[in-house]
Order: structure tokens, then sequence, then C-alpha cells
């Protein structure tokens, strides 16, 4: 870590002490990590998958349950990827890792017409060679470092592209059925993990598969929630607790609630289920008692 003043150091505790905190109710609140688990970090070498894999090692040492981590990063052959930087890193620290070569570049370029959007097709390369290799490391969890500002954009490029009021789940299982995938991160906000990696100097890679696709569906959403986090404070974390706050008597998808059958009986008046305005929402906390993996006083 960079040499700090006095106060940029305070500042530096608060922020680390955040981002464990948040990451360790989200661990908590889903039942992420347990007992024995064998947890795949997925490295990419930028600022997201850096700061999970340093604030997991954190949780490895206080957590009240032993589980095993190994780093995993997908070379795949971008001209100039920089090989040795991850290698370097991780040894340094300690990780047991492994580095998969496959190259999905020549794949992408070659599917993809030049300045077409390849995302997609990277996306699902890169996700069928993980789980390939999840298995054969005897991982337990898949782990990625997608932050609450991932999760909300997703949520927004869904509904206003796709149809669809889906958004990346902290928690999932995979279709075959066979892995399960973590989001350590799902309550970090993006622009705390960008300092954060400032602060700790990680040796970012930059991801130049992409090129200059600065007018990405993604960016655009990017842009529409900095402009609303900018002009009304507050709002993006009403909508991001939103997603834990779903009522699906109240939209309109009969596969998820059964309208055709319902009776008067079978819902009881709720007057939490009517709307007032200015009415202020509140939210249900959880009545179980999960593994504490990080301390609420004194951390």
């Amino acid at each position: 870590m960079p040499q700090l003043s006095g106060k940029q150091r305070y500042n530096a505790n608060k922020l680390q002490k955040r981002l464990r905190r948040e990451a360790g109710n989200a661990i908590a609140d889903f039942n992420m990590i347990e007992e024995g688990d064998r947890i795949m970090v997925c490295l990419s070498g930028g600022k997201d998958s850096f700061a999970m894999l340093n604030i997991l090692r954190y949780f490895q040492k206080i957590a009240p349950i032993s589980f095993d981590i190994v780093a995993v990063n997908l070379d795949q052959k971008q001209p100039g990827f920089p090989e040795e930087v991850l290698p370097d890193y991780l040894e340094k620290l300690g990780v047991d890792y492994k580095i998969v070569e496959e190259d999905t570049y020549s794949i992408v370029k070659e599917k993809i017409p030049e300045g077409k959007t390849t995302c997609s097709l990277c996306s699902r390369l890169r996700r069928g060679i993980l789980y390939r290799t999840a298995s054969e490391l005897g991982a337990t969890k898949i782990a990625l470092g997608h932050h609450r500002d991932d999760i909300l954009e997703t949520l927004f490029l869904n509904l206003f592209y796709g149809g669809k009021l889906k958004a990346m789940p902290p928690k999932l299982v995979s279709d075959d059925g066979q892995h399960i995938v973590i989001r350590p991160l799902a309550y970090c906000r993006e622009k705390d993990i960008i300092r954060y990696a400032e602060i700790e100097a990680f040796p970012i890679i930059p991801c130049n598969l992409c090129g200059s696709q600065s007018n990405l569906q993604r960016q655009v959403i990017k842009g529409m929630l900095q402009a609303w986090d900018k002009s009304h404070p507050g709002r993006i974390e009403t909508m991001f607790t939103a997603l834990k706050n779903i009522k699906p008597s109240h939209l309109m998808d009969p596969a998820l609630y059964d309208f055709i059958g319902l009776k008067t009986q079978d819902q009881p008046f709720d007057e939490g289920d009517v709307a007032f305005d200015n009415e202020e929402v509140g939210v249900t906390e959880s009545k179980s008692e999960p593994v504490v993996f990080y301390p609420s006083k004194g951390g």
C-alpha cells in the first residue's frame, strides 16, 4: 500500500472497513460461504476482482469457519496481455492459483463483425471455461467480482432492452445444476472499489478485447445511473433496496403468482400492500442467524 498521510490513512481505514462490512453482510445474508468450501476466485486483473480477492483473504483469517481459496485467471490470448503480472502478484501473496490459457480472443474476433459488441460472446465463452475449471479444481463455489452498480445496471439493461424484470442474483446455481456462483461484492459501491483499488495499488490489467466500444448499452445505463446519483442523492440506494423488497402479487407475471386461481380468502387484506403518497417504505430484516463474517464492533 502506498505511503499515506494521517488523514488519508484514516479515510482509507474507514473505506476498508465499509467494504469488508458490506461484503460480510452479503455473504451472511445469502449464505455464500460455508464450512469446508473451496472458493474459486475469478481474477480478471480488474479492480473488482482484486478487491474481492483481498477481502476474501481477510475473511479467511477471521471467519469462524474454514474455507480455501484458489485464484483463477483466464488468459484469453489478447495481443499484448501482460501474462506475468498476475502470477507475480499471486506468488508474492502466497495465494494458490491457476492460469487457464484459452484463445477466446481469436474466436470472438472471427465471429463478431468489426465495431459490434463482443461482450455477449466473450462472456459465454468465459463462463463455459470457468465452469469446467471449477470442476477440475474441485471448487464448491465460484466467486465473481460484480458489485452493486453492476447489479442495478443489469436490472435496467433487461428492463429497457430485454423486456425482463431481472438483475444479477448474489448467489445462483448454474444452468446445468453443477456449480454455485457467488458475488461477495453485491452490496459494495463501484466508486468505493475504485478508491480502494487506488489505495491498495492493485496491478490493474485493462481489458482491450472490447476496444473503444464506448456506445455499449451498459455504458448508456451506467451514465444514466451516475447522473441520477448526482442529481438525486439516495436514489441508487432506494432502488437497490427495492431488489430485496419484492411483492410478486403486485407485478404481472402469472408464472410467479397465481392470479387466475386467486380467491378473496386466499389473500387477507394487508395495509402494507396499499400505496399511499409520501409513504415511507420499510424493509423487513431477516430473522435468521447467519455466520457473521465481519464484526459489527471493533472491526
